[in-house]
């Protein structure tokens, strides 16, 4: 599937950023976020592109004017939606202004990146080893993680009663290639059913589509289930699905990659401070995240409802939150694990992900916090 290409840009003018008009058919949207007061950066604040407030007093991060940080309304990338809702990465950054754009699709995310479009995103394994893979590894770095978890199998219980039953019937994934549709290739395979990676033809038939308009084809009978991140899963759920995987469950540990934070390479080398101030802001939002779970959800769905227009009803939010789990652990050797699933799918040639990731900065933070470092299990920077 083609990458969506990215049809506007943030643009400075004198200090302001010019916004798209609302409902501009983009892949990108400014977050509008809530004004916050200056919280000690300064005798005096001006707003930022989303309405925050900002220190006029408080020097800039690596004499930056803005940090352009990607992500997608998904549940799953929560770091990024409390951390913009409750001003994590502006307090971290001071007069250097959080700018927020959204995705709806990685590899739109990773053209992002390669262009210069964002700086740093929150982005799921499958689309960041292909951007690295793709550039011969010169494009981004993983530099650190932000979930596992909060991918299921959901399924209409009146055509599909066990596992088994899944062979023959038509199951939708997110995007061809995307984190969810290599694992349910996976496991596919791990039953001996056969299916091309490409067409998702043969003894299951995987149908691509837009999380958005799952739900509907669900509820059509288009479909008999779906392979889905959250909040899509609990969606389903509600319109009388049944979970009949958890993707949790086939991993040691029920811990898996879901969610990893990238930056491109030059970004990385030429402003490693502003880095190092949204790695800090990530590790303090998970920390918040995990200490207030119940405030955390209901600013991540504010977050949700400001990006997108609409939040979740309680019937999803609720047990979708539940099955997911925040950790500034990058679980690097499961995202080795996720490549080779996509290598027998075919979907991908054997990789060389030696120094995929940089976890220097991020481990610098944790050591700071007292909190335990993290592995890069091998794929780190010589």
């Amino acid at each position: 599937m083609p990458a969506i290409r990215l049809l506007a840009r943030l643009r400075r003018n004198g200090g302001a950023a010019l916004r798209l008009p609302r409902g501009a058919p983009t892949a990108l949207a400014v977050v509008p976020l809530l004004a916050l007061t200056a919280c000690g950066y300064g005798s005096e604040a001006v707003s930022d592109s989303s309405g925050q407030q900002v220190a006029a007093g408080a020097g800039k991060v690596d004499g930056l004017g803005s940090v352009k940080i990607g992500y997608f309304g998904n549940l799953t990338h929560a770091t990024a939606l409390v951390g913009a809702r409750k001003g994590f990465f502006q307090k971290s950054l001071g007069a250097t202004r959080a700018e927020y754009q959204t995705f709806n699709a990685g590899p739109s995310e990773i053209e992002a990146l390669n262009s210069g479009s964002i700086d740093i995103g929150w982005i799921g394994p499958s689309p960041a080893v292909n951007g690295y893979t793709q550039s011969g590894g010169r494009s981004l770095r993983i530099i650190g993680g932000s979930a596992s978890g909060g991918v299921k199998l959901v399924v209409d219980p009146e055509r599909i009663k066990s596992l088994k039953d899944v062979k023959g019937k038509k199951i939708a994934t997110p995007q061809l290639g995307n984190t969810q549709d290599v694992a349910f290739l996976d496991w596919i395979a791990d039953r001996g059913w056969k299916v091309d990676a490409e067409s998702g033809k043969g003894d299951v038939s995987v149908l691509r589509m837009d999380n958005k308009v799952t739900p509907d084809a669900f509820r059509s009978g288009s479909i008999d289930g779906a392979w889905v991140p959250e909040p899509t899963a609990s969606k389903l759920v509600a319109e009388g699905g049944k979970v009949l995987l958890d993707e949790s469950d086939l991993w040691p540990d029920k811990k898996f990659v879901i969610t990893n934070i990238v930056v491109s390479q030059k970004f990385l080398k030429d402003h490693p401070n502003a880095v190092e101030a949204v790695l800090r802001a990530s590790v303090e939002t998970d920390k918040w995240i995990n200490a207030h779970p119940d405030e955390a959800k209901a600013a991540a769905n504010e977050q949700l409802e400001a990006d997108s227009g609409k939040g979740l009803p309680a019937d999803v939010l609720d047990p979708a939150w539940k099955s997911i789990r925040i950790t500034d652990d990058p679980l690097a050797s499961t995202l080795d694990t996720e490549a080779q699933h996509a290598v027998r799918a075919g979907l991908l040639k054997e990789p060389k992900l030696k120094g995929i990731y940089d976890l220097t900065l991020l481990n610098k933070v944790l050591e700071s916090e007292g909190e335990s470092t993290v592995d890069d299990a091998g794929l780190g920077v010589e």
